[in-house]
């Protein structure tokens, strides 16, 4: 028997890399995309084999996970060739007994499968094992051509650096890893500074954030009134 104070591992996470789930069930596309999601993932979500395309020829994921009886799968196989940097791993979900359809000649990187019904623990697992490679190529979080880099702790949009202070780098990869949502005034206080500050302290934070952020176009920090701050187009 084991003793009362025996720990569970607790379960891999991720570091803020964008993951595609291509699922038709919408129940299990939520399990997994909530699941991804408090893991520390940013995801999104396609039904089809042919949104599943698009969605990876709008943005780059760091990992695919796809249910193999989603419908029109053959779509993947088809559309724009994938250059080697733009392969992302895949992490099928399959039935045992359709183990043999896991497109091979989809094109895209290492792959790796979970037999359905699935553990959401395995899951993890196996996308952190197929991620843990990819960490030299990309130390952090992206978000079309802005890049962070947790390892020096800078950022660049395109070819440019942005040279910024540690809490404007605080506040973009809170944004960076939240994209598309809107966070409040409070939520990122609390992230940037642990505290509430009072006055205008994160209006002045954005705004100064903003001018460094987005001299390109499209321009990505935007103000939601009366909600708060997101990063998106």
């Amino acid at each position: 028997m084991r003793g009362s104070g025996a720990e569970v591992p607790a379960p891999a996470r991720g570091n803020g890399q964008h993951v595609l789930v291509i699922v038709h069930d919408s129940a299990i596309a939520e399990l997994l995309s909530t699941t991804l999601e408090l893991a520390d993932y940013r995801v999104t979500a396609a039904r089809t084999g042919a949104q599943g395309m698009t969605r990876l020829a709008e943005h780059r994921f760091d990992l695919v996970v796809m249910d193999v009886s989603v419908p029109d799968i053959e779509e993947l196989g088809e559309g724009r060739r994938f250059r080697p940097a733009d392969r992302p791993p895949v992490l099928f979900l399959a039935e045992y007994e359709k183990l043999g359809l896991l497109v091979p000649e989809l094109g895209l990187g290492e792959s790796d499968y979970v037999t359905v019904p699935f553990r959401i623990s395995e899951v993890l697992t196996r996308a952190h094992v197929l991620l843990r490679g990819r960490g030299s190529a990309r130390q952090g979080p992206c978000y079309g051509d802005l890049v962070l880099d947790d390892a020096t702790c800078q950022a660049r949009r395109g070819r440019r650096a942005l040279d910024l202070t540690p809490a404007e780098y605080r506040l973009l990869r809170h944004l960076l890893v939240n994209a598309e949502r809107v966070l409040s005034k409070e939520q990122i206080c609390r992230h940037v500074w642990g505290e509430t500050r009072a006055g205008n302290a994160i209006e002045k934070l954005v705004s100064r954030l903003r001018h460094k952020v987005d001299q390109e176009q499209p321009p990505l920090i935007h103000t939601r009134r009366g909600f708060g701050y997101r990063l998106g187009r």
